[in-house]
């Protein structure tokens, strides 16, 4: 895996997200914020996220998708249970992934933050596939980008968000990677 010039993954399936914008001051984000996402809530697999982060779900096709269905939320990278890994945005732009947030004394980590969502939810384990995964994806993305830290959506959201919960083996990511919290 490698990061090309246009800070999308080379070999790496694309589907483009509108629902981003130019990073402040152009700085290369520091920050990896790991998230959990299932949609339907606890369902794994089909295009839901997809059709989320494009703007396309279809709010007739479930009570919940009618409730998110104006969103306009993305993510840089979704990393599958079986840990197939897409790209969204490109992470030399701001992916609108983590809202009201703040990690080290700064506000709005959108700015100086890659978000990766892992399909999946709070109360259960996530699989060998998406941890192989999120390793090689946070090593080739340390190889181009100034990334100096790893931390959770609860992290930098705490009391609004949970994910990526407690299965997440945050002791196995921080030994692979490198990165502290």
């Amino acid at each position: 895996m490698a990061l090309g010039g246009d800070g999308r993954l080379v070999g790496v399936t694309q589907c483009v997200s509108p629902n981003c914008d130019a990073r402040p001051g152009g700085e290369p984000p520091t920050l990896l914020v790991v998230h959990n996402i299932s949609l339907p809530p606890f369902e794994y697999g089909g295009d839901a996220i997809e059709r989320l982060f494009t703007n396309r779900i279809d709010p007739s096709a479930s009570p919940f998708f009618a409730s998110i269905a104006q969103l306009r939320v993305s993510s840089h990278f979704l990393i599958r249970r079986d840990g197939e890994l897409m790209q969204f945005v490109s992470v030399f732009d701001r992916a609108w992934h983590a809202g009201v947030s703040h990690y080290d004394g700064r506000e709005r980590c959108n700015d100086f933050s890659v978000g990766v969502e892992l399909e999946g939810c709070d109360f259960e384990p996530f699989s060998e596939a998406q941890y192989r995964s999120l390793i090689g994806l946070t090593a080739a993305l340390s190889d181009s980008l100034p990334l100096t830290a790893l931390v959770g959506h609860q992290d930098i959201a705490p009391g609004r968000k949970t994910d990526p919960g407690a299965f997440f083996d945050w002791a196995r990511v921080r030994a692979a990677t490198g990165l502290p919290g």
